[in-house]
This record gives C-alpha cells, structure tokens and sequence, in this order.
C-alpha cells in the first residue's frame, strides 16, 4: 500500500507485515514489526503485553551484549 508505513495483508489463513524501512528511525521500524506481529496473531490485551516484552527483550539484547 503507497502511503502507509506498515500494513497488513491477509491471505486465508495467513497474515504478511510489509514495514518501511527506508528514511525511518531503527525504533519505529522496530515498534511496527512489533505490533504487527501482536496484530497478526490477534492477541489479547495481556498475551499482546508478553510478546510484546519478550520481542523487545530479543532486539535489545544483541546490543546490550556488545
């Protein structure tokens, strides 16, 4: 889609993020994979916050070892 950030396709039963990346700040791009995936998978409000945790954890973690 031309003029969004992130968007959702769904086909049956499955779901593809698309998220810009180009010209973006690391985090925003980040945040929208993040909530894509929350979205994606239709998670409700106390899942969405441990995945949400535990998908913030793993990008943060490879920098936090360096």
């Amino acid at each position: 889609m031309r003029g969004v950030q992130r968007s959702i396709r769904w086909r049956g039963g499955s779901a593809t993020i698309a998220v810009v990346v180009r010209g973006r700040p690391w985090g925003a791009v980040v945040a929208d994979m993040v909530e894509g995936i929350v979205v994606a998978n239709g998670l409700d409000r106390a899942r969405a916050d441990t995945v949400r945790a535990a998908l913030w954890l793993a990008v943060a973690e490879p920098a936090m070892a360096a």
